[in-house]
């Protein structure tokens, strides 16, 4: 789940709310949120304001 966020993060090409990459890979926005929680706590994302994300 975790590469897939990544992955559609990436291809955003701009920090992302968690419920426009739930549509994009077409999981429920919850899944969507933990995996970002994991990613977070390994460095591969950031928050460049609040509610939205992007890789690092």
């Amino acid at each position: 789940m975790e590469n897939k966020v990544l992955q559609a993060m990436k291809d955003a090409g701009k920090p992302v709310r968690p419920g426009d990459v739930a549509k994009a890979i077409d999981v429920d926005s919850k899944d969507v949120s933990k995996a970002i929680q994991v990613l977070k706590k390994e460095g591969k994302v950031h928050s460049p304001k609040r509610c939205y994300y992007e890789p690092c």
